[in-house]
């Protein structure tokens, strides 16, 4: 038998709205963030919950 669990609805939540403020902060203009700081911190979180959400799956 296989002991698959399901996406974890918390990291699922937390990607989503991490996601939609990258896409917010992004210029399409001048292909650049608004604020570069933020956007590291934004962009290494949202690595982070996608790692811990296909980590969990294996």
């Amino acid at each position: 038998m296989s002991n698959k669990k399901g996406l974890s609805l918390p990291f699922l939540i937390i990607a989503i709205v991490i996601g939609s403020a990258i896409y917010r902060e992004f210029n399409f203009e001048t292909y650049r963030f608004e604020k570069p700081a933020l956007a590291v911190v934004y962009i290494l979180t949202f690595v982070m919950c996608v790692y811990f959400m296909v980590r969990g799956r294996k």
